[in-house]
């Protein structure tokens, strides 16, 4: 009998997002996140590869369009469902920030309690929830804004795709 390598998780390898708007979302994940564009089998339907942009940076958003992206109805779902959202680390708080207050997006800011790091929410136009999380250390001594309208509430959805802003 072979001996089987010991089963490990190794990290996440990607996310996978359905849309109906392939422009847009490929907009939202680059140049308002600031992620590349990865080369992407043909798979027979609309669809890119997100990844982070360092030298041998990993592809973790897969979205598709089209085929099966679609529901029943013929459009793709939206939201996250039962995932409730994703989570990047980042650098550049501000200036993550700056670019969503330039592309007419809505967000949310936390402090994490008893840590040292920040977090910003904001949605991409399928719906799906992002947070982005800092080391405060690194970002200066402009504390996040945590009023009542600017403070994430866990459980709490602030997406309207009829307000959400044409990007693409």
């Amino acid at each position: 009998m072979t001996d089987l390598p010991l089963a490990t998780v190794h990290g996440l390898y990607h996310i996978a997002i359905k849309t109906d708007d392939l422009a847009a979302t490929r907009t939202f994940w680059t140049a308002i996140i600031g992620l590349r564009e990865f080369p992407r089998p043909d798979f027979g339907y609309p669809g890119a590869w997100l990844g982070c942009p360092q030298p041998g940076g990993l592809g973790i958003i897969h979205v598709y369009a089209g085929g099966p992206a679609l529901g029943p109805e013929g459009k793709a779902p939206s939201g996250t469902a039962a995932i409730d959202h994703v989570s990047l680390s980042c650098s550049g708080y501000r200036s993550y920030v700056a670019r969503f207050k330039a592309a007419g997006l809505d967000w949310r800011e936390f402090i994490v309690p008893g840590t040292s790091l920040w977090q910003l929410f904001v949605y991409d136009p399928s719906g799906v929830q992002l947070e982005l999380t800092f080391e405060s250390s690194g970002e200066g001594e402009e504390k996040p804004d945590v009023s009542p309208s600017r403070k994430y509430v866990a459980g709490a959805s602030f997406f309207d795709k009829a307000t959400y802003p044409k990007l693409g």
